[in-house]
């Protein structure tokens, strides 16, 4: 079934006060008010340099005939429609996580050139895959990353408690569809994982790797995750039977093998 988000005159304004959206509070004044921002506002929060903005998707613009990506890539516009959740948290992440955005762009661009405007690779869709869902995952454990290749949640995020509260492991929201169904209270979260083990800037790693084609390259290379289970993310993290409960933690796929993370 399709999301449809709540709308912005009704949506339960104490959701921005948790995880994962209380991580985008330097933009709680674009999230909580009354009115939506206007594109002009958004395009103010990018960097003085960069080579794209924000434009306002409309059938003047879509008349131009392009590809989504092509007219990111070709002429800098990232088409955003007005009055609209999803592309709003589109817009923020690009401010965020501009690197990342480039990256999947030049992915998604030269597989445009391969296959043409209508047919979509297994590289395509895993990269769509990130965009819309990913999540940044950092972990120095060894044993954490053997709980989650065994889909022992209950290791990973109860034994494991400690490392996900000092921020030893740590979680950051990239895919913009899933800020958005953040919007909903008590809504199960499962993130599209890309995982770095080690101490590094695991955002600007994870750019480096999609950049050269050295990773997403197939929907299968992402993990999925439950981020409702980090400690905190939901009001049912300090209950252990959650872990045991919920529909959100599922066991693994016979015959599932997930690629190594990246160093």
């Amino acid at each position: 079934m399709r999301y449809v988000a709540p709308a912005r005159d009704a949506f339960d304004r104490g959701v921005l006060a948790s995880p994962p959206l209380s991580h985008w509070s330097a933009f709680a004044s674009l999230l909580e008010g009354d009115t939506w921002p206007e594109v002009q506002r958004l395009n103010d929060l990018l960097p003085h340099h960069a080579d794209v903005r924000f434009v306002a998707q409309d059938r003047d613009l879509l008349a131009d005939g392009l590809h989504y990506e092509e007219r990111i890539a070709r002429q800098g516009r990232i088409a955003t429609r007005p009055d609209n959740w999803h592309d709003l948290f589109n817009a923020l992440i690009w401010v965020r996580y501009g690197a990342l955005k480039r990256a999947l762009n030049a992915r998604q661009m030269a597989e445009i050139e391969r296959m043409g405007p209508r047919e979509r690779s297994r590289a395509q869709c895993a990269l769509t895959h990130f965009d819309e869902a990913g999540i940044v995952v950092s972990l120095r454990d060894k044993a954490m990353l053997d709980a989650w290749n065994a889909h022992d949640w209950h290791a990973l995020f109860w034994t494991h408690r400690a490392a996900w509260m000092s921020g030893e492991a740590r979680v950051e929201i990239f895919g913009h569809a899933l800020l958005e169904h953040a919007l909903t209270p008590d809504k199960l979260l499962v993130g599209k994982a890309l995982v770095v083990m080690g101490e590094c800037d695991a955002v600007a790693r994870c750019a480096e790797a999609i950049a050269s084609g050295a990773i997403l390259n197939d929907p299968q290379e992402l993990r999925p995750l439950p981020v409702s289970g980090v400690p905190g993310w939901h009001e049912r993290t300090a209950d252990e039977a959650f872990y045991a409960e919920a529909p959100c933690f599922q066991p693994l796929r016979v015959g599932r093998v997930y690629p190594e993370p990246l160093r």
